[in-house]
């Protein structure tokens, strides 16, 4: 019996790097491709704001509190108006920009001075946030539309994030990553028992939630695993600052969460900032 080894340069492995090389073009072919920019009209507001509501309310059913004026099929808040509101659209192979599929919206010091608070503030006790307040943004509203959540958004909204505080000489990230509580705040409660143990902010650094979750009634001890989000965070080198709170509005518990850029893992830093 004759042994037949495919060495390199060989009919078959040329015809297998083609096969590779025609794979990887159709994928690249099918991947849509995005561009992130900051709204700088009331229709790129809009556009951000209905596709809250499609995976607030229609995906997630969240009944938040009507705002006058807000047109219907629109999610708004009274913080929006003071908000620096990033969207990432899809692009045609001819470069045209489509729809809306991912957006953030930031509040930057000056602008939560013009709101009264953060959003944070009407969840959480930052008292002890207050020597640092005028170099912290905050972070709200994120979602990803549910046809384009393998993460290429996210990095794209965050890369934006990063270089937007960079310039303007911001170093802290705060914000509320919620967690669903469809089945009665179990999963949550389990959740926020094994951040603490692992990822909780100095004592200085700790906040209160408003409207406390109950933990201590609900099931903490589930095999649970965080959101793909509240796990990106972690990456970045986030600490959670507290027990979570519950939002009736939306029906989930919000973990408060803080991120230096000081604190970010050098690779992340080289990636979001190299542009």
């Amino acid at each position: 019996m004759t042994d037949f080894h495919d060495h390199p340069g060989s009919p078959l492995e040329k015809a297998a790097r083609r096969r590779a090389s025609a794979a990887r073009s159709a994928r690249e072919q099918a991947a849509p491709a995005f561009h992130v920019e900051w709204a700088r009209h009331e229709d790129d507001v809009r556009a951000a704001q209905r596709l809250r509501h499609q995976v607030f309310v229609e995906e997630m059913g969240a009944r938040p509190a009507h705002v006058n004026g807000a047109p219907e099929g629109h999610d708004v808040d009274v913080f929006d108006a003071f908000c620096e509101h990033l969207v990432v659209r899809t692009t045609s192979p001819s470069g045209d920009l489509g729809d809306v599929v991912g957006t953030y919206r930031l509040l930057t010091p000056s602008a939560a001075r013009r709101a009264g608070s953060f959003y944070s503030d009407t969840e959480f006790d930052l008292t002890r946030l207050r020597p640092m307040r005028d170099r912290m943004v905050e972070l709200g509203r994120s979602c990803v539309h549910p046809d384009h959540r393998s993460g290429s958004v996210i990095l794209a909204l965050w890369g934006a994030l990063a270089q937007f505080m960079d310039r303007n000489n911001m170093d802290i990230v705060i914000g509320c990553a919620s967690v669903s509580m469809r089945d009665g705040g179990h999963c949550a409660a389990s959740l926020w028992a094994r951040l603490r143990e692992t990822h909780l902010a100095p004592i200085d650094c700790q906040v209160r939630p408003r409207v406390p979750l109950p933990v201590d009634d609900l099931d903490q001890s589930l095999q649970v695993e965080a959101p793909a989000l509240i796990k990106g965070y972690l990456r970045l080198g986030a600490k959670v600052l507290g027990a979570p709170a519950w939002d009736p509005d939306f029906n989930t518990a919000d973990l408060p969460m803080l991120t230096r850029l000081a604190d970010m893992p050098e690779r992340y830093r080289r990636h979001f900032l190299s542009a």
